[in-house]
């Protein structure tokens, strides 16, 4: 986790000179947050993020060449890649689901207010998800009228077996959107042990963040006691 006098680095991604040109702007009025680099194609940002070593990526989806939601997957493949936060008008369920399984850490639209934007990415860089609400019940509804759902379901639970004790109390409560102090005190661990067993979640199911581990969960379709 980063520290609060650290500056955070980022990554613009967006085919559109004038939102970037907004966003440069609202960005710079931002003590803690430095744009390192811009790209209007997400053919561009390994070159990028190579070179300027960005902490978070800032994301849109609709670009010619190679879209933003092929550019994440791309990006999450890399060892220390850094966190993605889609930022788009461009919502739809299935785009939601999978920039969200491709490892990026938040989806906001453009329409959220400049100072949440700066929030998002101070929370995202220290570790959180961040969905905008309308995107949150989209993603609710999406996941639970899946037509695949009874492949998904059987594939996660298959994945979430490979969790025993606490790892998997962790994992459900992390599906029901707790945070880890929550989840501490239901679950009467220490926050840095909580942490720890997160940290084990993501390596031991080769997950990149905590919404993965949520969705894994959703997928799964577990009851809250963990029993099939």
């Amino acid at each position: 986790m980063r520290g609060e006098a650290q500056v955070i680095r980022v990554l613009l991604v967006d085919d559109d000179a004038i939102v970037r040109a907004g966003l440069r702007l609202m960005l710079g009025g931002a003590p803690d947050i430095e744009l390192v680099a811009e790209a209007a194609d997400g053919a561009e940002v390994p070159e990028l993020v190579a070179a300027h070593g960005p902490d978070l990526v800032l994301m849109d989806i609709r670009m010619p060449g190679v879209d933003g939601l092929a550019a994440t997957e791309r990006l999450r493949e890399r060892p220390d890649a850094p966190e993605v936060l889609v930022l788009t008008t461009f919502h739809t369920d299935a785009h939601v689901l999978r920039a969200l399984r491709a490892g990026a850490a938040g989806f906001l639209l453009k329409d959220t207010p400049p100072q949440e934007i700066v929030a998002a990415i101070r929370t995202v860089t220290a570790g959180d998800p961040v969905l905008s609400p309308a995107v949150t019940r989209r993603l609710i509804d999406r996941v639970a009228g899946d037509t695949g759902q009874e492949a998904r379901r059987a594939a996660a639970r298959a994945r979430l077996a490979l969790l025993a004790g606490r790892e998997r109390d962790v994992a459900l409560a992390v599906g029901r959107g707790l945070s880890n102090a929550e989840i501490g005190r239901e679950l009467h661990l220490a926050l840095p042990t909580v942490k720890t067993h997160v940290s084990r979640i993501l390596t031991r199911l080769d997950l990149n963040n905590r919404v993965q581990i949520a969705l894994l969960v959703h997928d799964a379709s577990l009851p809250e006691n963990g029993t099939a």
